[in-house]
């Protein structure tokens, strides 16, 4: 079981996991968040929720695992990947072999981490450990000012790009590999980036765009 977990096999396995569990996540995130649009009341009743609910305070720790483990088992494999083949092919073109986001995927993830230390500084640890009396107004407020939902808006069309390679690849390495389940699963997973991307996309610019007119 060890020899499984430190190769190369088992890295992506783990890496493939991880990254599921993070794609079931973000519709969770994107649900609560979205109630930004619609109400207040609502906003800051599902905030205070995630906030107090016990079995929620336990899962936070999980998906901090989660994302570390992701990050650390992605590391590990592209400096593994880069190591192994230190000089590219002279006769490969990358273009017609690959998207450009499945060849960018650790700078995607890379630029992904610097986004998610922000919303971590900007929302979490505002909410978890500042006297913050109203959730709804933080965010929006946060949203109102132009480079900060510049910042988000990026930091979305990346996860979008970052998704898109991601979903299929990571049921392929789990198995589900054969030519027809690949096709669909390619176009689930470029609905599914669109859907999470645009979905946490249009919150900043709903809040934003009335500053700016």
């Amino acid at each position: 079981m060890s020899n499984l977990f430190s190769s190369s096999i088992g890295k992506k396995l783990i890496m493939s996991v991880t990254g599921l569990f993070l794609v079931l996540f973000l519709l969770l995130h994107l649900s609560i968040n979205l109630l930004l649009i619609f109400s207040e009341e609502a906003f800051n009743e599902a905030s205070h929720f995630m906030a107090t609910n016990p079995v929620i305070y336990v899962m936070q720790y999980i998906l901090a695992a989660g994302f570390i483990i992701h990050i650390t088992w992605a590391s590990m494999l592209t400096l593994q990947n880069r190591a192994a083949r230190p000089v590219k092919y002279s006769n490969n073109d990358p273009a017609e072999n690959s998207t450009w986001s499945s060849r960018n995927m650790y700078v995607l993830g890379s630029l992904i981490l610097i986004f998610l230390f922000i919303h971590i500084f900007n929302f979490f640890y505002k909410i978890k450990f500042s006297e913050v009396e109203n959730d709804y107004e933080l965010v929006t407020g946060t949203f109102r000012i132009w480079y900060f939902s510049l910042i988000y808006i990026l930091g979305f069309v990346f996860l979008g790009l970052h998704l898109n390679h991601a979903f299929h690849s990571a049921f392929q390495t789990i198995g589900w590999s054969n030519k027809i389940w690949m096709k669909r699963l390619k176009i689930i997973g470029t609905i599914y980036a669109i859907v999470i991307s645009i979905g946490f996309a249009i919150i900043p610019l709903f809040f934003l765009i009335p500053e700016l007119f």
